[in-house]
């Protein structure tokens, strides 16, 4: 199989759609139509299943297409790794970021690190821990900035920085004055929480978890800001990191007392697969950096 049918059955998975496939790559649908034949024959199965003239991936597609990704990846790499070489100042750094870091902490270490590399250029994503975890882990990124740690068969990390946990009140609500509490002090209160299974959410279930807390959620949210937002007209509490600075003057944050209550955020990279030479700068770059405490 050659690199440019594996481009195609990416596209063509992604799409599902032959006609769709052949516009996005500027090819012809019966050109498309034949390649995927002789894919499908090489690959000894049929990768899709036909269904109304439109083509839905089958299982053994799901798996061409993970080891697709995987190689396709893997020659970017060679090649990147191969430019690199032949000049270290340059090339490209594919990084992925934690939607709540990305109005401060990934802006400033971006600013600093072009300060010392102005030639290498960066291309980021900005999601939730899960799909940051499965876009390094397939070599779509070589590197994410996340929590809490993923898998360690999977990937190695490095701890960046920590951050305490609090719970966000509405101003004036029984809860503002304290200087700290226990979780479990707000046990019968409505929450507002992350979706699972994003990071946040994560750590939020371990501390209902360790109070024996049986949570009223009425409110899923997908980023922190909206949760915020939600406390701030009097939806519910929410638990989120300490902030650092523009936050609602609506909304108080007090710090919580439980164990557990910190947000570890870290540096993760594939362990089976090497860094190229850029991404490893950088992570080099962020890991002197030292750790946080806040």
């Amino acid at each position: 199989m050659h690199l440019e049918e594996l481009q195609w059955f990416v596209v063509l998975a992604e799409t599902e759609h032959v006609t769709d496939a052949a516009a996005v790559l500027g090819v012809s649908q019966p050109t498309l139509s034949r390649a995927l034949a002789r894919f499908e024959d090489e690959a000894g199965t049929e990768l899709f299943d036909r269904v109304n003239r439109r083509l839905r991936l089958n299982a053994y597609g799901r798996i061409m297409l993970e080891h697709a990704r995987r190689s396709i990846a893997e020659m970017d790499l060679a090649t990147e790794r191969i430019g690199s070489l032949r000049d270290p100042d340059s090339g490209r750094v594919r990084l992925a970021f934690l939607h709540s870091l990305a109005n401060w902490y990934v802006p400033e270490q971006l600013r600093r690190f072009r300060q010392a590399a102005p030639a290498i250029g960066f291309d980021l994503f900005q999601g939730p821990a899960h799909e940051i975890a499965e876009r390094v882990r397939t070599g779509g990124f070589d590197i994410g900035v996340t929590s809490p740690r993923p898998d360690p068969a999977d990937f190695s990390w490095h701890r960046l920085y920590v951050e305490r946990l609090c719970l966000a009140v509405p101003r004036g609500h029984r809860l503002a004055t304290r200087a700290r509490i226990r979780l479990s002090a707000a046990a019968e209160e409505p929450f507002v929480a992350l979706e699972d299974p994003f990071g946040l959410r994560q750590l939020t279930n371990d501390l209902w978890a360790e109070d024996d807390i049986d949570p009223d959620i009425v409110f899923e949210a997908t980023e922190i800001p909206t949760m915020e937002g939600l406390v701030a007209a009097g939806f519910g509490v929410a638990v989120v990191p300490v902030p650092r600075e523009g936050t609602d003057a609506k909304v108080v944050h007090v710090p919580l007392t439980n164990g557990r209550a910190k947000r570890e955020v870290g540096l993760i990279w594939d362990r089976h697969r090497p860094l190229p030479p850029p991404a490893q700068r950088f992570a080099d770059f962020l890991a002197d950096g030292g750790n946080l405490m806040r």
